[in-house]
């Protein structure tokens, strides 16, 4: 039997395994992933996050999207591994470093009744680089890169923040047909390891509106890295100030793209749902 915890960031929902503190068999990991997080047959969630001991941070993080494949970073997941290393007292510290694929990520957990409730991230400096994205494209920053999906064509901004993220603005997130098109851009030919795709409207220089089809699980509530691209993507093409609030279905994030340390930071919620034993 594996324990589990269950915990969300603005909807983006992930079971976690403490692989840190407990001798924990897990077998075939990607199978692991696809068979807890079916929403029919099994817990229900976009992934799974297994919490692991670091040789060079407080903690290391994996993640495991719904269709079993490893992911660099999460931004909402991150949030939440902060929440159970601490209410579950495997640290007292209120600034943890966490190692990810895309890096060690810096937290500062803010505490209420020996409980956290929002986490703030450093999630480190935006790559703009195409090979590092990675995306097919000669010039740097990637801007107005034109892809036509199904009838349609978009014009992306790519932006990694150790994942990558293509974002495109439109017209009107609510009524926009995510499954239509966000299937067919995340695999297109210019994104060798795949992407994130951002659908963005504009409500003001501090305000963006945005939904997520994510690489390996389809349309999510929220994705913290996403948020960050997506203010990084609307500065550099002056759509928007350094530091916005970004709505998603699931809730808002509040990023702030520091001038000074070029770090992009995030703010948001972490929640524990439930616990059990699968």
């Amino acid at each position: 039997m594996i324990k589990f915890t269950k915990m969300q960031g603005l909807g983006n929902d992930y079971v976690y395994i403490d692989c840190y503190s407990e001798n924990t068999e897990l077998g075939n990991i990607a199978d692991l992933a696809k068979f807890m997080s079916n929403r029919h047959f099994g817990i229900g969630a976009d992934g799974i996050i297994l919490i692991c001991k670091s040789d060079v941070a407080d903690f290391k993080m994996r993640m495991f999207n719904y269709d079993g494949s490893e992911a660099e970073m999460c931004g909402n997941g991150i949030r939440c591994v902060g929440k159970f290393v601490y209410d579950k007292g495997l640290t007292n510290k209120r600034t943890i470093r966490i190692e990810t694929l895309a890096g060690i990520k810096i937290l500062n957990l803010n505490v209420k009744n020996d409980k956290v409730e929002t986490v703030r991230v450093d999630m480190g400096e935006p790559i703009f680089n195409p090979k590092q994205i990675p995306v097919d494209f000669d010039k740097e920053p990637v801007k107005n890169l034109k892809i036509r999906a199904v009838d349609k064509e978009f014009s992306f901004t790519c932006v990694s923040m150790g994942n990558p993220h293509a974002v495109t603005l439109i017209e009107n997130t609510k009524e926009f047909d995510i499954e239509k098109y966000g299937a067919v851009l995340e695999k297109d030919e210019h994104f060798p390891k795949r992407s994130n795709i951002e659908f963005i409207e504009i409500i003001d220089k501090n305000n963006i509106k945005m939904r997520v089809w994510e690489r390996g699980s389809g349309e999510t509530l929220a994705c913290g890295t996403g948020a960050c691209a997506t203010a990084v993507a609307c500065n550099i093409n002056g759509l928007t100030e350094r530091k916005v609030n970004v709505e998603l279905l699931g809730g808002t994030l509040e990023i702030e793209w520091d001038q000074k340390t070029n770090h992009v930071f995030m703010t948001g919620p972490a929640v524990t749902v439930f616990e059990g034993r699968f």
